[in-house]
């Protein structure tokens, strides 16, 4: 049975306290993107304010484009296409979905945790029983995200996300607004994470399906799909 999964992208294409460019990594996009479409699930991919969802240039190099497939994907028009003009978190409803998976890129830092939007969706797949997932950086719109308790959804759960060695081996600890996993911890969350920095690393709780790095992707959406049944 097709299951609809809404796709979370950032609409920022670059850092706040430095010239440097981001935006979607898109291989968080397409590998997910991939599963899901074999899997005979249909997916609508949705930005913050909506509109072009900038890409991140690390994400474009030759090496990262050839992992899994991207650079087809990259090829391909028609869906590249669908970044030039998204709708926007404020045009969708949970009701209308089975799953969300938030996309990170660096540039999620800045609107995920901002948007109160998305926030709100979160709650609503959640406290729906609905799959809530995401990837590296995407976990930073977990960070807004409360139930309607007013508890932090992340909350005693236990959960992964991109981790400080992993910043600092990327060279942005000095440019990034803050620490996704101190602030994961600090709202409750069980954090983990790989023994070996960018390793594959996922992390099932109930509904709630969290990847540690761009790596993960694959296999946060073979983990949505086998959820989804």
């Amino acid at each position: 049975m097709t299951k609809r999964i809404l796709i979370i992208v950032t609409n920022v294409g670059e850092y706040e306290r430095a010239g440097f460019r981001t935006g979607l990594w898109l291989g968080e996009l397409t590998h997910f993107y991939d599963v899901a479409e074999r899997a005979g699930h249909s997916c609508t991919i949705a930005g913050i304010d909506g509109g072009y969802v900038p890409l991140d240039p690390e994400s474009l190099s030759h090496d990262v484009l050839a992992e899994l497939g991207t650079d087809r994907r990259y090829a391909d028009r028609e869906f590249m296409d669908r970044l030039r003009d998204t709708p926007s978190v404020a045009e969708v409803d949970a009701a209308d979905y089975d799953a969300i998976y938030l996309t990170g890129g660096h540039g999620v830092m800045f609107d995920f945790p901002r948007s109160e939007r998305l926030a709100a969706l979160l709650r609503e797949f959640h406290e729906s029983g609905k799959v809530v997932s995401s990837v590296c950086h995407g976990a930073c719109g977990l960070l807004s995200a409360k139930l309607g308790s007013g508890e932090h959804l992340v909350s005693g759960r236990n959960v992964t996300g991109f981790s400080w060695p992993e910043e600092e081996l990327a060279k942005r600890e000095q440019v990034v607004p803050y620490s996704l996993q101190d602030e994961l911890v600090e709202r409750g969350a069980h954090y983990s994470t790989a023994a070996v920095p960018f390793e594959t690393h996922v992390v099932e709780d109930g509904t709630l399906i969290t990847g540690q790095n761009p790596g993960s992707a694959k296999a946060v959406a073979e983990a949505v799909v086998a959820k989804l049944g």
